[in-house]
């Protein structure tokens, strides 16, 4: 039983520091100390040290009690320095006790102290001052570190970058969203962290928890082929730093689909292909195009959803796991992946195997369990 309840601290713990904005706060710390001496506050420590040693032995040789002038004994001189080493402290923090004291160099000594304990107290808040102002306008700037942890980090910003935030931040998802694009200004405004920075740089990426993150979703900031090649930049610089992190990118030439993948990005869209194909088929087949879109953006009753395969699933066919879908979860199968590839229509002999997971439309998930990424597994 005690074994267990130890083994609960230190989980405890690090969940109470991977609290976003005490991650930041320690990110910010070590910007700020990164170009310190650390001999500097070693040497600091035992400067103050010595002052309060100082002051002990001298209030203790010049209080002792008449009676008492040479002590009788080191045993009596160490408790003697022990009680008013505890009074020089108390009399630093103003909480000493100044009637103890009835000599001149008693009196002396303890105003030297209460001064001593103000400057102390002044160069405190005064660092904490500074340091909250440095953090706000740091943090305000972009300058700072999102802290999140299985987050969607946007790299770059357009038109495509506006609108999948809009989405992602209706009251159907709850995932954290930051943004890093290489401006002054939030362009996605609240509620979404932002990182001023660029997105083919690792310590901006950083910032950004590329390492921590679910995903990241690449939008070239224009129309250009050149943006194209810095998004390739980009999935590379993401692949080196966490290649567990799931790479969705849009792409503006078709012609560089191939290098995206060379650089291993996990979702590659081409904007032009997919508006081209799907007015295409909307054109042979009328509402085609509502009903894509109602249920890629969460419509009534209509939501698309990645899940994990319940274990009691295992073994059924398609035909009868679809059927008990429909019965028990009111969803609609869409496809089964397996191994990183898609079956939308498998054949009939087709039978479910530990591992799968599930594309379906459904009003609410209920009982299934989302499809989630283990960063420890990773």
């Amino acid at each position: 039983m005690i074994t267990r309840a130890m083994a609960v601290i230190p989980k405890r713990f690090s969940t109470f520091f991977s609290i976003p904005i005490l991650r930041r706060a320690a990110f910010h710390v070590k910007r700020l100390t990164s170009g310190m001496d650390s001999s500097f506050f070693s040497r600091l420590g035992v400067f103050l040290a010595g002052i309060l040693v100082l002051s002990s032995v001298l209030v203790t040789v010049m209080e002792r009690h008449e009676t008492d002038r040479g002590f009788s004994s080191l045993g009596g001189f160490s408790k003697q320095f022990v009680g008013w080493f505890y009074w020089s402290l108390t009399t630093v923090m103003s909480a000493g006790e100044s009637g103890r004291v009835h000599t001149v160099t008693g009196y002396v000594v303890g105003w030297l102290l209460i001064l001593f304990g103000v400057a102390i107290v002044a160069s405190l808040t005064g660092a904490l001052v500074g340091f909250l102002i440095d953090y706000l306008l740091k943090e305000g700037q972009g300058m700072g570190a999102s802290g999140y942890r299985d987050h969607i980090i946007v790299c770059g910003w357009n038109a495509t970058a506006r609108e999948l935030i809009q989405e992602l931040s209706t009251d159907e998802y709850t995932t954290k969203i930051v943004v890093i694009h290489d401006t002054d200004k939030n362009p996605a405004g609240e509620g979404v962290y932002f990182v001023s920075g660029d997105i083919t740089t690792a310590a901006d990426l950083k910032r950004a928890g590329i390492e921590d993150a679910m995903a990241a979703v690449v939008c070239p900031a224009d129309g250009s082929n050149e943006a194209d090649m810095k998004s390739i930049l980009c999935v590379m610089a993401i692949e080196s730093l966490a290649p567990q992190v799931r790479t969705v990118v849009e792409v503006n030439n078709p012609q560089h689909v191939e290098h995206f993948q060379r650089a291993d990005a996990d979702e590659i869209l081409v904007s032009s292909q997919l508006v081209s194909r799907l007015m295409a088929r909307s054109s042979l087949y009328p509402g085609l195009a509502n009903l894509v879109t109602d249920i890629v953006s969460g419509g009534d009753g209509s939501e698309l959803y990645r899940v994990q395969l319940p274990d009691d699933y295992v073994g059924y066919t398609v035909d009868e796991l679809s059927a008990k879908l429909r019965s028990e979860h009111r969803a609609t199968l869409l496809s089964v992946s397996r191994g990183g590839q898609a079956y939308v229509n498998p054949p009939e002999d087709f039978r479910l195997s530990h591992g799968d997971d599930l594309v379906v439309v459904a009003e609410s998930l209920g009982t299934l369990a989302p499809l989630e990424m283990d960063h420890d597994l990773a």
